[in-house]
């Protein structure tokens, strides 16, 4: 095997968050500044933003809506109803 090849591995590298949080953990780089953590992340915190900038959003749920209430109908009158939509 060849001597030195590996990086240094430090236990106690310093990460901070750009929210101001801070935490210590183990890395190959001694400083590592982040964007977001597990302090400001949507998913662990449980506020979740919805980012929606060309209404895609609106446009599914507006979708959802128009097939809940053409529920049952026939083919037919689910066809015009798409025609017109375009």
């Amino acid at each position: 095997m060849k001597k030195d090849i590996h990086p240094k591995y430090n236990k106690n590298a310093k990460f901070s968050c750009a929210c101001g949080a801070g935490f210590t953990a183990g890395s190959t780089i001694d400083e590592l500044h982040v964007e977001i953590c597990s302090n400001c992340h949507p998913f662990y915190t449980g506020k979740s933003k919805l980012v929606d900038t060309a209404g895609r959003v609106d446009r599914f749920k507006n979708l959802l809506e128009k097939r809940e209430a053409l529920k049952g109908k026939s083919a037919k009158k689910i066809k015009k109803v798409q025609k017109k939509e375009k």
